[in-house]
């Protein structure tokens, strides 16, 4: 029962969403909440076309590749010396990035936003992509330190008897390891990066390199709302997401799954 009621819970809002999307104006106007009398796809075309979906869509999966790349790597090259080195300097750098992943990111906007003025990073995919991975580096530490902690440091002495360096047993020996791990973070990163709307709406002025949520935030407007051009603009904005997940899911699931059981 309590499934049951958790699973209409969410998928409620996203069916209305789908269903509002589909509706005549005048049908959602007359009867927001009632059952649609008609269907057209006018809505979602008609949003396609005013959210220039196509620019995106390309600039979403530009940042999001270049935050989870360097998240990922600079996460985990970060995080392997904070699990091999028993220190107690290291054990408050650890704790340090732990408190970072507590600070509201409403707080960061601001510096964040002078230090990208002051390099010249402001409306650039870089100056994104930095952003990201500054505000999802802690994350990415504690998932990569709590599984470095669990591989046996038997296979780096193993490979340093073979005469493998640190660096080469890192890329070669432990980094393959963390495909587990990795998925975890990367299933994260791609949902909160990609419906982020707060950091590409500060810091991007220049449509070119706008994102597609807020191409969609756009059709809102001072003093309207008109439900049949935002609805779809949402579908919109969230089906490539949909789309990578439905094809993925089993490698998805199987990554989720491993991290779950590494023992």
């Amino acid at each position: 029962m309590i499934l049951t009621v958790a699973v209409v819970l969410i998928f409620a809002p996203f069916a209305y969403t789908v269903v509002t999307s589909l509706r005549p104006p005048s049908d959602v106007i007359n009867d927001p909440l009632g059952w649609p009398t008609s269907l057209t796809i006018d809505n979602i075309t008609n949003a396609y076309s005013k959210m220039n979906y196509a620019q995106g869509v390309l600039s979403s999966a530009v940042v999001l590749a270049g935050a989870l790349i360097l998240t990922i790597v600079v996460g985990a090259l970060a995080a392997y010396p904070l699990a091999r080195i028993t220190r107690s300097w290291t054990s408050w750098v650890y704790r340090l990035f732990l408190a970072g992943s507590t600070v509201p990111i409403f707080v960061l906007i601001a510096p964040l936003y002078l230090l990208l003025r002051d390099v010249g990073l402001l409306n650039s995919y870089a100056g994104i992509i930095l952003a990201y991975t500054a505000i999802n580096l802690p994350v990415a530490i504690f998932f990569y330190t709590s599984f470095f902690r669990q591989i046996p440091i038997e296979l780096e002495e193993a490979a340093a008897i073979d005469g493998s360096g640190p660096v080469r047993t890192f890329f070669v020996v432990l980094f393959p390891l963390l495909r587990p791990v990795t998925a975890t973070l990367a299933t994260f990163l791609t949902l909160s990066v990609w419906n982020d709307l707060l950091i590409p709406l500060v810091f991007v002025q220049d449509p070119s390199i706008k994102t597609v949520m807020v191409n969609a935030y756009s059709l809102v407007g001072s003093y309207t709302l008109d439900p049949s051009l935002l609805f779809p603009a949402a579908l919109l904005g969230v089906a490539p997401l949909l789309i990578v997940f439905a094809f993925l899911q089993r490698q998805i699931v199987s990554g989720l799954t491993m991290g779950a059981v590494k023992s």
